[in-house]
């Protein structure tokens, strides 16, 4: 039976990746103004733009006289775009940021006429179940997906009840751009559509894209298309259309197969899960921004200030282009990443600007507590004065202005401003949600034990014992692997299960009654790492933060819990939500590296974005992190990334994965050379003690 091809001319454009942003704009230019007068001249159907408006947004900048035609495509449907304004990786987003990607998506594309949508997520590394339910908040009833589906997927399926296509050979098809005779392209289309009928089970259509990556639409497309046709003609016919004519084919078919999981499967895809743990510092620096894009956006609307919407959105949008999966998976050159730096710390800047500028015109003066987050709040609270207050815990000091005077308009700070900013740490109770209260020291006896070997209290106990460090009972260790991959996979060398940090010293930091510090010093023989331990009163929860520099080329350096049983359940959270996977802890890496080309390893490693809770029968260790996104299941071992340090985009020899995934470019930051910190947050419990972990951790707190 002859089937009939649906196919679409599409180009999947990453903002930056191994190019920079403004050499891909320039880029962008040539092909989408080819694009628009193509589509001026009926010489092509439609164009569908990515499923993103940012790449539309960065033309119209440079184009803005082709605005009024770019419309009236849009109104014409011949020019498909949205919903989301970037294409952001799934699982290094929270659930607020891509609810943002999708309002302001859908905004801008509105602006440009368009009102309908499908979820367009072709090229991002495996798929979140949780943003279904994100897409059909805003509407959306579609889904077009790609990595990360498991081969007896079909191409047409309901995915968390939402219809889905399934594009079963991926969406990059240059063929019809190639130096290829008609007759050559005929075979390698006919090849592709057969694997696609084969594993597609669709007995009628197919929907096959035409395009790639930063790719322009061959002037003689409907030309070709035509020749090939004629060589087809037995089995195939191939009619130029769009996504939508083809959800309309098939309509019927979607009710023939359910899925309700996440899409993380790379049996048939390369997931890339190395990407979760490269460049750790711009994990770390996204879900700071995250979070106080998001507190100042709740200060915002509880003061109902409202001049400071188009900030917010200015500063969402710098973070989704961030999020994009090239960019925050730390896979793309060192010239882009610093561009995501300076990114970064603009979001911080407008973040804090705008809670700073709202406490100092509603008289938050130091004195005052503003509880934003969902549930009252009991706990340790650390603030700033440039006041020496009594009854204080003090912790640190340091020199600068006064904020307040420094946002107070009709004052000029001189140099006589300049003096000492001391940081305090003070304990409050029962602060109501969306309630202020004055702030006062509390005097409560104590429950802090503090020595160079241990630090406890009436909850957690660390202990150095036999130069070995131990959490109630559950050993902790550093623990460095040689890693001969690259910034989308980790490749462990065959022989090594690595080399345990040793403890060189230990030595008290500060002995407080609402906060102890203790110091410990590891050492490999290679490099020093200094670990601050810090306990609060009464605390259920211990915090960890690493500090050190790294000298060192291509290895892996993972914080280790060692557990009294394998490790088959991890709870982690992912946009927001707890969700549970399943783990073989006997699987080994190691004794699995493929041989066969274009394979990826399977892995025992998943995304997280802020905590993980494990499922022992004997202790459940949470652990609450700020930018670690990475965890590995290993017999009873679970292994944290603190750093993964690697010099290539993609290493040609890479025995994780047999086919590049992107080019070889050296990228010498992402060996990330220099000073390094990582932060995490330790508590033995269940889903509710994980909650309360995050809140105090990320508390939404305004002092």
């Amino acid at each position: 039976m002859k089937k009939h091809v649906i196919a679409y001319l599409h180009t999947h454009w990453d903002r930056e990746w191994y190019r920079e942003f403004e050499i891909f704009r320039m880029r962008l230019l040539q092909v989408f103004d080819n694009v628009l007068e193509m589509l001026a001249k009926n010489q092509i159907p439609s164009f569908y733009f990515d499923g993103q408006v940012s790449a539309l947004e960065d033309y119209l900048d440079m184009r803005p006289e082709k605005r009024e035609i770019v419309e009236n495509l849009v109104r014409r449907k011949k020019l498909f775009i949205g919903p989301f304004y970037c294409l952001v990786d799934e699982f290094l987003t929270d659930k607020k940021c891509f609810a943002k990607n999708l309002e302001i998506g859908i905004k801008k594309a509105q602006q440009l006429g368009c009102n309908d949508f499908i979820g367009y997520l072709a090229d991002t590394f495996g798929h979140s179940q949780n943003v279904i339910d994100v897409m059909r908040d805003f509407g959306i009833d579609k889904c077009i997906v790609w990595r990360g589906c498991p081969k007896e997927i079909p191409s047409e399926f309901k995915w968390c009840g939402m219809d889905t296509v399934n594009l079963i050979r991926g969406y990059f098809h240059n063929e019809f751009s190639i130096k290829a005779s008609i007759e050559e392209k005929a075979k390698m289309l006919k090849k592709e559509f057969d694997l696609i009928s084969e594993k597609g089970k669709n007995e009628s259509f197919i929907l096959f894209p035409i395009g790639a990556d930063h790719l322009g639409v061959e002037k003689d497309i409907t030309e070709q298309i035509s020749s090939i046709n004629e060589l087809l003609k037995d089995d195939y016919y191939i009619t130029l259309g769009s996504p939508f004519d083809y959800f309309k084919r098939v309509e019927d078919n979607f009710i023939n197969y359910r899925y309700n999981d996440e899409l993380r499967d790379n049996s048939m895809t390369f997931t890339l899960q190395g990407c979760y743990s490269s460049r750790l510092d711009l994990k770390r620096m996204n879900v700071e921004c995250s979070y106080k894009l998001d507190l100042a956006e709740r200060a915002k609307n509880y003061y109902k200030d409202e001049k400071y919407n188009t900030l917010i959105e200015h500063g969402y949008k710098l973070l989704l282009q961030n999020q994009a999966h090239d960019s925050i998976c730390g896979c793309s050159t060192d010239d882009v990443h610093q561009e995501n730096r300076i990114r970064y710390k603009k979001i911080l800047q407008i973040a804090n600007g705008i809670i700073d500028e709202l406490k100092f015109k509603n008289g938050l003066d130091g004195n005052k507590i503003l509880n934003l987050s969902s549930k009252p709040y009991t706990g340790n609270i650390e603030f700033e004065s440039s006041i020496l207050k009594e009854g204080f815990e003090k912790i640190s000091i340091r020199n600068g202005f006064d904020k307040f005077l420094l946002l107070d308009t009709q004052k000029i700070p001189v140099t006589e401003d300049y003096k000492d900013i001391y940081t305090y740490i003070a304990r409050v109770e029962n602060v109501e949600k969306n309630d202020v209260e004055y702030l006062m020291p509390i005097y409560r006896p104590s429950d802090i034990l503090i020595s160079k070997d241990s630090l406890k209290n009436s909850f957690l106990e660390l202990k150095i014992k036999e130069n070995e460090m131990f959490l109630n009972n559950t050993k902790l260790a550093l623990v460095d692997f040689i890693d001969l991959g690259d910034s989308y996979n980790f490749a462990p060398k065959i022989d090594d299960y690595g080399k345990e940090y040793k403890i060189l010293k230990t030595g008290i930091i500060n002995s407080g009654k609402l906060r102890s510090t203790l110091r410990i010093d590891l050492d490999n023989s290679w490099d020093v790492v200094t670990l601050f331990v810090s306990l609060d009163a009464y605390s259920r929860y211990i915090k960890f933060y690493f500090e050190w520099e790294n000298t060192r080329r291509n290895h892996f350096l993972c914080f280790n819990a060692k557990l009294n049983n394998p490790i088959k359940t991890v709870y982690s959270e992912d946009m927001n939500t707890l969700i549970k996977r399943e783990f073989d802890p006997d699987y080994d890496i190691r004794k699995n590296l493929p041989s066969q080309k274009g394979t990826e390893v399977k892995n025992n490693t998943a995304p997280m974005q802020r905590g993980i809770l494990t499922d022992d029968d004997d202790n459940n260790i949470g652990i609450i992190t700020k930018g670690i996104t990475q965890y590995e299941v290993f017999q009873n071992n679970l292994y944290l990334p603190i750093l993964r340090a690697t010099g290539q985009i993609s290493n040609p020899k890479n025995p994780a994965r047999t086919t590049p995934a992107g080019p070889p470019i050296e990228t010498f930051d992402s060996q990330m050379i220099g000073l390094n910190t990582a932060e995490m947050y330790l508590f033995f419990g269940n889903e509710n003690d994980f909650y309360n972990t995050l809140n105090h951790v990320y508390n939404y707190i305004i002092v």
